[in-house]
């Protein structure tokens, strides 16, 4: 199909169609928006055709058919392969442009000085939940970027369902929140995979381990709040359990996955981050004061 110049308020391009871009695109047809879409690789766009998608022969075409473009792709570096180019540049040119990628925040705030320097409004957004969320209550999508963009554009990403939140002006705030929460969850896979590991070794089954699991997740959202506080406070309470105690039990857990000859530099890590804050004098502390010594220059 070749793609009609003419753009309305109800128009959208995805350029990107990797799971995540298949299924952003997939939700906005759902919604009834008109969708052009492009990928670097032709013959991605699997059933999007089919469901009334139009296909453009080049990114700078696809920018071209809508007012909004969204972007997914695996990182900035690939973006700026698709967008730094003068035929999409000079496409873009007074539009508005969504990036859904992941990257640092650093990477934000240098696309959105780009954005700036070419006339081309910009926001930079997160996705938080996987490809078989988006078009579901379930979805959660952060944005960032100037507060009259995103509301001039919310009807249309609305398409994608969920949870929408704007965290700011300031361009780079969901990709800081997004980074933040990536830690806590690949922390926490860390944590979980080398506890099967250790499981294992000791003749527990995965599916053994797995409700036990669940029920120490169940303690983590309350501590989150907890500890929050004790680090925007200041006040790092150990009165319950102070790191000296937390230190012995790391100790414990490095100590009988090492006995199997399983790797335990994750929990070495944090155990010496530990050790290292009890020896500037904080062992009567909570395990929240690690927050501030990471800090420290």
């Amino acid at each position: 199909m070749s793609v009609n110049p003419q753009s309305t308020p109800s128009a959208v391009t995805v350029l990107g169609l990797g799971p995540m871009g298949r299924a952003l695109a997939g939700a906005f047809l759902a919604a009834g928006v008109r969708t052009t879409v492009w990928n670097r690789t032709p013959g991605r766009e699997g059933d999007l055709t089919e469901r009334g998608a139009v296909t453009a022969a080049s990114a700078a075409e696809a920018v071209a058919a809508s007012p909004l473009t969204v972007i997914c792709m695996v990182n900035y570096d690939a973006t700026d392969a698709v967008l730094r180019q003068d035929a999409v540049e000079t496409a873009l040119k007074g539009r508005t442009l969504v990036n859904l990628s992941a990257d640092t925040p650093g990477r934000a705030r240098d696309t959105g000085a780009w954005a700036g320097e070419h006339g081309i409004h910009y926001l930079d957004g997160a996705i938080m939940t996987p490809a078989g969320t988006i078009g579901t209550p379930q979805a959660v999508f952060l944005f960032s970027g100037p507060s009259e963009t995103y509301g001039e554009h919310r009807a249309v990403l609305d398409g994608l369902g969920g949870t929408h939140t704007h965290l700011g002006e300031e361009v780079s705030r969901a990709a800081a929140f997004d980074i933040a929460l990536l830690d806590i969850f690949w922390t926490s896979m860390a944590g979980f995979v080398h506890a099967l590991a250790l499981a294992d070794a000791e003749g527990i089954t995965p599916r053994e381990l797995a409700p036990f699991a669940k029920g120490i997740a169940q303690i983590l959202p309350p501590l989150f709040d907890e500890f929050a506080g004790d680090v925007e406070d200041g006040t790092y309470s150990g009165a319950i359990n102070p790191l000296t105690s937390g230190v012995s039990t790391m100790a414990h857990v490095v100590h009988a996955a090492e006995d199997h000859a399983i790797d335990s530099g994750v929990m070495r890590a944090v155990e010496g981050l530990a050790r290292r804050t009890v020896a500037l004098g904080h062992g009567a502390d909570g395990f929240s004061r690690i927050a501030e010594v990471l800090r420290r220059r």
